[in-house]
Formats: C-alpha cells, sequence, structure tokens
C-alpha cells in the first residue's frame, strides 16, 4: 500500500483576493454598494433618534418632573424605575429588531458584495 499526499495545491486552503484601495474606491461608486448603505441607513438613523429621543425624554423627566416619576405603580416600584427599566428593555429589543432586519435585508447584499470584492 502506498501512501501518496495530496498534491501541494489541494492541501493550502485558496486564498481570498485582498482588494486595493482603489477597488474600495470604485466599489464605493457601485449602485450595489450605493443600495447596501441606503438599506443599512434607513434602519440605523430613524432607530438611533428614536431612541435618542426616548432616553433623552427619561433624563428631562427625572430633572424636571421628579415628582411624575415618584409615583407608585405597584408596592414600593414608581414610575421612575419601571421607565429606567424600560431603557434596557428598550436596548434589547432594538438590538433584536436590528439582527433580525440585518440578517434579512443587510447580510445578504454585503455578502455578495464582499464575494465581488474578494472573489
Amino acid at each position: 500500500m502506498t501512501n501518496t499526499a495530496p498534491p501541494p495545491e489541494a492541501q493550502q486552503p485558496r486564498r481570498k483576493h485582498e482588494p486595493t484601495a482603489q477597488e474600495f474606491r470604485e466599489m464605493q461608486k457601485n449602485p450595489e454598494f450605493q443600495e447596501l448603505r441606503s438599506t443599512f441607513r434607513s434602519f440605523a438613523f430613524p432607530m438611533s433618534v428614536a431612541f435618542l429621543v426616548w432616553y433623552v425624554a427619561f433624563v428631562l423627566l427625572a430633572t424636571y418632573a421628579p415628582d411624575l416619576l415618584a409615583v407608585k405603580v405597584y408596592g414600593a416600584v414608581n414610575l421612575g424605575i419601571v421607565l429606567g427599566a424600560l431603557q434596557f428593555f428598550t436596548t434589547f429589543l432594538i438590538t433584536w429588531i436590528y439582527v433580525r432586519y440585518a440578517n434579512k435585508n443587510i447580510e445578504p447584499k454585503a455578502a455578495h458584495i464582499r464575494q465581488l470584492m474578494e472573489g
């Protein structure tokens, strides 16, 4: 029985193409890349603004309406604690929504562009 090693090219993984700076600049002009950026921005900017408004509203309530936040909701739990906990919940919710959105709308486009760039 003879043991023969596979040819050297079969042993080494295929190397990806390393895009040049010029190729990156050209890709930025590509309509597919522009669509990817637009898809990301159409989610990220409105969601960031919405969360920032919600966060600032909470801070302003804590600063200028502490009596409102002191209203008891249940037992020793007041409105301030509930709204503060909702800040954490909102953060996790936005993250979950973004992951679902990105997996459906961003990742397929990004993978295609990566394939074009790296070959």
